[in-house]
């Protein structure tokens, strides 16, 4: 294997590079495969295992049988381009233009891939909350920049001001801002948020964010960044099909941002995929127009999920810390007396056939202590499962 590459700088930037210089598989993909080899209920991988609304499925099978199967427009049908600006319309009052501030991409991922790629040249700095989704710092360091975080610490999960500011400096590129953030559940708060706008102002720094549950919050509603003053020509929004209409396998991203930012995204992810998902993006337009009632019911049925799950680990003795959406809720393994959430994953097939991911995963090591006892586990899944995981989960209950 060659030694030197930008490949290495994305294992380093994802925290897989180990000391002998040889990366490791994701978290992810450990802990699957260790669900897999054990029969436990694998609630690490963060991906629903029931359809989403019928009739967005329906319209992919009907686009496919009607023979749109060859590339799409480069940016994206203009179905899809119209519903995602009706979309942010409706919900949020921003006004897009589906023709020049509309590109759809392979999932959220590529979009954030061609942005930073797109943006960020090697010395620049980009910041991110920490614990932060692996692919970020495995983009920041591909694309040659430097990855700053600013912590959210536990309980809440909110940072702080101070630590915020101190992480914006001359050399600022970007900030990327996930909220829902993964892993934590949280929703940053508008406060928050005006932080950063002001930050960016005075750095000139490019507002990237990822929104991927954004229909997927509870009692807490998110707030684009992009409805801030100030944001508006500086904010680059990514959000997806996936989380919403549990079709993560279609890989349907979308940004919108002003025309000259999408014209510079443009010119990297056309060397990218080029295009995708001809017969899925049709559909992801009619989920879209669905009715808002079907959206409040998607997240009410992912609350009552997380109940189901949140009892059953707070009768296994876990605390619990409850997010404002998203797939995950992360529990505090310290009332049981394990210290090391890893070393818990790795023994929690064998105690109790659960599998889950230890939240130090999207930590960097040398800031791991503040998050070492806990772990995320997905409820995205159907009851039946979670039921079944809270039973499981029960036998620990004796250890506290």
């Amino acid at each position: 294997m060659h030694r030197t590459g930008p490949w290495l700088r994305a294992a380093e930037g994802a925290m897989l590079l180990g000391p002998d210089g040889v990366p490791a598989p994701t978290v992810f993909a450990e802990m699957s495969a260790l669900a897999a080899a054990t029969g436990a209920v694998n609630l690490g991988q963060g991906f629903p295992d029931e359809d989403g609304p019928a009739v967005v499925l329906d319209a992919a099978v009907e686009a496919i049988r009607q023979g749109v199967n060859q590339y799409p427009p480069g940016r994206g049908t203009p179905g899809l381009r119209a519903a995602v600006a009706e979309h942010q319309s409706h919900w949020y009052g921003i006004d897009v233009d589906p023709e020049r501030d509309v590109l759809v991409t392979a999932g959220a991922t590529e979009a954030l891939a061609a942005t930073l790629l797109a943006f960020v040249e090697p010395g620049d700095e980009v910041v991110t909350f920490e614990p932060f989704y692996d692919a970020y710092g495995a983009l920041i360091r591909l694309a040659g920049g430097t990855h700053v975080t600013v912590p959210l610490t536990a309980p809440d999960f909110l940072p702080d001001e101070d630590t915020l500011r101190a992480a914006f400096s001359d050399r600022t590129r970007v900030v990327l801002v996930n909220t829902p953030h993964n892993p934590t559940g949280r929703v940053l708060p508008r406060e928050v948020l005006a932080t950063v706008v002001e930050l960016a102002e005075r750095y000139d720094a490019l507002i990237v964010t990822d929104e991927v549950y954004e229909h997927l919050t509870f009692a807490t509603p998110h707030v684009p960044i992009a409805t801030l003053p100030g944001a508006g020509e500086r904010t680059v929004t990514i959000s997806s099909a996936g989380k919403t209409f549990s079709t993560t396998g279609w890989k349907i991203g979308w940004l919108t941002a002003a025309p000259a930012l999408v014209e510079a995204i443009v010119s990297v992810k056309q060397y990218l995929t080029f295009v995708n998902g001809a017969p899925f993006q049709p559909a992801v337009a009619v989920g879209l127009r669905l009715p808002d009632e079907v959206f409040h019911g998607i997240a009410q049925d992912l609350a009552a999920k997380h109940d189901l799950l949140a009892a059953g680990l707070r009768s296994a003795g876990f605390d619990v810390l409850r997010p404002d959406g998203g797939y995950f809720v992360i529990a505090d393994t310290a009332p049981l007396g394990h210290e090391d959430a890893r070393a818990f994953c790795l023994r929690l097939p064998e105690l109790a056939g659960v599998v889950g991911v230890p939240v130090s995963a999207f930590v960097r090591p040398e800031h791991a202590s503040g998050y070492r006892s806990l772990v995320r586990f997905a409820f995205c899944k159907r009851r039946s499962v979670l039921a079944e995981a809270a039973t499981r989960l029960a036998a620990l209950a004796p250890a506290r």
